[in-house]
């Protein structure tokens, strides 16, 4: 799985690499920005959003405990409690770390998903894998903080299958960094 992750980290950094489709893309698409405040758009070209072809089968918690770094253990709605204490949380997002994002309002089910780039205060890309359920990986995928107070209590994410934004807005307990 390290070799998988590392070949998806170098697709996600821009690395031509054989196999991966490197796109660079402004952000667009049907629904951009869509409902909410406005986001700025990129000053620069970056790498489309897009799913890894040929990645092996993957949960969100594996994808991103490797990916990160960071060693919490157990479904993607407990991480946010079992990193009390043990690593850094807050309101930020930074590159690296992971958001948890509540999948169900309440908190039953969640997702969490590695931050690769920041592009506004408001708009983010992250890596993650399962979000459209089979448990696919899909990389440079845009976040918006669609919160009233811009402090990424909620958010939109990007849906691959429409190339548009998710017509659902999702809790967020915060962001998990590493060491």
């Amino acid at each position: 799985m390290a070799n998988f992750l590392h070949l998806a980290g170098a697709c996600a950094a821009g690395v031509l690499l054989s196999g991966c489709a490197v796109t660079p893309a402004p952000i667009s698409g049907p629904g951009y920005p869509g409902a909410g405040p406005p986001l700025p758009r990129p000053d620069s070209p970056r790498i489309a959003p897009r799913f890894v072809p040929g990645a092996p089968p993957l949960q969100c918690v594996p994808f991103a405990r490797e990916v990160s770094g960071i060693g919490i253990f157990g479904d993607a709605n407990t991480w946010w409690r079992k990193a009390e204490g043990a690593y850094p949380r807050s309101r930020t997002p930074s590159v690296g770390g992971v958001v948890v994002i509540r999948t169900y309002d309440n908190n039953s089910r969640g997702h969490v998903a590695v931050v690769t780039q920041i592009l506004s205060d408001r708009l983010i890309l992250v890596d993650h894998a399962n979000w459209h359920g089979r448990q696919e990986v899909a990389v440079n995928v845009p976040v918006r903080d669609v919160s009233e107070q811009n402090d990424w209590s909620l958010v939109n994410v990007w849906w691959l299958d429409t190339n548009a934004w998710g017509a659902k807005d999702y809790l967020v307990d915060g962001f998990i960094h590493s060491r």
